[in-house]
């Protein structure tokens, strides 16, 4: 053989050789090592009501793996316990890998409450190997103690407000026993009442020892026996448990005796009607127990819709001694509106002349309407039970100039008016007021220096002289027409503020309280308003005006007397 082909089968043959070395090379490389993992078959229920130091009944559940190569642990935490046998119980346990990669293990979970764990109990049992995730399952149950306690599912009750005498809608509880040996007594305070049946009701009750460990229902209702606040508890003991109560509240109302007097009557000028009826009506008769009186008065538009202006307007009451009118509310109308966004219309409280509104009574209202457009006006009195401050009271007219709104006293001007009075006061007399009611008319000049003209607009302080010195005030200032819940009287002018009155809205009664009862004794009286001369430019001004004096006391008495 040539060299030349010698030397290159020696090269190929060393060719060959390394290639093959590289290839047995690659062959001997692992690879990346698999990754190890746990599964759970299964799933582990809520276990329920348990006795604290007992055991449940057990659940279990199947563990697999792949390519573990530590052992599996098994964790319960605190008062759950795992097994591998159903027997043999305890806060964890172990398992070879080998058996958990060949296939499913069971291992069985138990709930054991301690002493201390009371109620709804939560946990967990995790599966840990090394190198695999945790598998994690929640598990749960109630524990009970083992010592006598009652349970309830509500412990505080609070009731719509309800009337005295009637009763509230019945509200249900749970009374439940755990480990007792003798019955449970109930018992409620006063103001409320508790019941087995929901029918009968009474202040006490009592369950069997028979049922006291059973859930039972109590039914618990509102019965008041005073118009206040009204605070209790119920009450539940057993022996050797601990006593259980249960908080009680609500509000009890007044018993309201309501007569409705005037139904939809037309008030106005022209078109058949009259701007006043006057009419007999029968009233509550005893009102030694009464508290409190309130009238409420509702006007109503026709078809034609109510009067387009704000108008004087008054309600009186006769007093039969006398036969003189006592106005014992003034209002003035809503623009074109009624009174339908108040639920009841205008309140007045009227208790003053509780003396006069017994029995049967005359009523005269009316509204200084000049339109065919009748205002339809509606009367109702609420008489409202409760403990009087005094049981007998008595009123007499000091002044009134209140025919209507022009037929007040002229005010800025010379006029003939008595504003002075000497009042008489009866000697078992315990306590003494005076109640006025004021409002101002018309549009003289000149004008104040915010351009408010009077009497309507210009706000003025009075002064009530009694014995030559000024004991009281009267300020006549806005009391917030732009708040009126009367809001729809677009487009009349009813927001800006007047001099101590608002369309669509009582005029307010003021009340000045002596502070002495003035029994027996007598005193001067004298109405002063604020000065201020008129220029007669714009019309004239008037304060139409009516003052009481009313005395309560524990006995019969008399109406003050007044002179001029």
């Amino acid at each position: 053989m040539k060299p030349l082909i010698k030397n290159r089968i020696a090269i190929l043959f060393a060719l060959f050789s390394f290639i093959v070395f590289i290839n047995c090379s690659s062959d001997s490389n692992p690879g990346p090592s698999p990754t190890p993992s746990i599964a759970i078959t299964g799933s582990i229920a809520p276990f329920g009501e348990v006795d604290a130091l007992s055991h449940s009944s057990s659940q279990s559940f199947q563990v697999s793996g792949s390519d573990l190569t530590g052992t599996v642990t098994v964790t319960a935490s605190d008062n759950f316990q795992v097994s591998l046998n159903d027997t043999s119980f305890s806060g964890n346990v172990s398992i070879s890998s080998s058996d958990v990669n060949s296939g499913n293990t069971t291992v069985y979970v138990r709930f054991s409450p301690t002493a201390e764990a009371l109620g709804f109990i939560t946990g967990t049992v995790s599966i840990q190997s090394s190198g695999a995730t945790t598998a994690t399952l929640n598990v749960n149950g109630v524990a009970l103690s083992i010592e006598p306690a009652i349970l309830v599912n509500n412990n505080s009750l609070s009731f719509e407000d309800t009337q005295v005498s009637n009763t509230s809608a019945s509200t249900a509880i749970t009374v439940d026993g755990n480990n007792l040996e003798s019955g449970i007594q109930i018992d409620v305070s006063e103001g409320f009442e508790i019941s087995s049946d929901d029918m009968a009701f009474s202040n006490s009750m009592s369950i069997t020892a028979e049922n006291a460990n059973d859930v039972n229902t109590i039914y618990v209702r509102f019965a008041p026996t005073t118009a206040a606040e009204t605070n209790g508890t119920i009450t539940i003991q057993s022996n050797g448990a601990e006593t259980v109560e249960v908080a009680l509240s609500g509000l009890g109302l007044p018993i309201i005796h309501n007569y409705q007097t005037y139904v939809d009557q037309p008030l106005g000028f022209g078109g058949g009607f009259n701007q006043s009826a006057e009419q007999t009506f029968t009233l509550h008769s005893d009102v030694s127990n009464i508290e409190q009186i309130k009238m409420y008065l509702q006007i109503d538009c026709p078809g034609t819709g109510c009067d387009d202006w704000d108008r004087y307007a008054n309600i009186m009451i006769k007093d039969p001694d006398s036969n003189t009118w006592y106005e014992i509310g003034r209002y003035i109308t809503p623009y074109w509106v009624g009174t339908q966004l108040l639920e009841r219309g205008l309140e007045f409280d009227v208790t003053d002349f509780k003396s006069l509104l017994t029995g049967s009574v005359e009523i005269r209202i009316f509204i200084e309407n000049w339109t065919a457009k009748a205002d339809l006006v509606s009367i109702d009195f609420d008489y409202i039970e409760g403990e009087p401050d005094y049981p007998y009271y008595a009123i007499a007219d000091v002044m009134q100039y209140n025919g209507n709104s022009l037929q007040g006293v002229p005010y800025g001007v010379s006029h003939a008016f008595d504003l002075d009075r000497t009042v008489s006061i009866p000697a078992n007399a315990e306590s003494t007021h005076l109640r006025t009611v004021i409002s101002g008319w018309g549009h003289a000049t000149p004008t104040d220096a915010d351009g408010r003209p009077c009497a309507e607009w210009c706000f003025r302080t009075h002064d009530v002289i009694i014995n030559g010195g000024n004991m009281f005030q009267h300020n006549m200032g806005p009391i917030g027409c732009a708040a009126n819940p009367i809001s729809n009287q677009n487009p009349g002018n009813w927001q800006p503020n007047r001099a101590g009155w608002c369309p669509g809205m009582v005029v307010p009664y003021r009340i000045d309280e002596f502070s002495t009862s003035m029994a027996g004794g007598n005193f001067t009286f004298e109405y002063d308003f604020e000065d201020w001369t008129s220029d007669g430019g714009n019309g004239d001004a008037y304060y139409a005006i009516s003052t009481f004096v009313v005395v309560k006391s524990s006995t019969p008495i008399d109406k003050p007397t007044v002179m001029n």
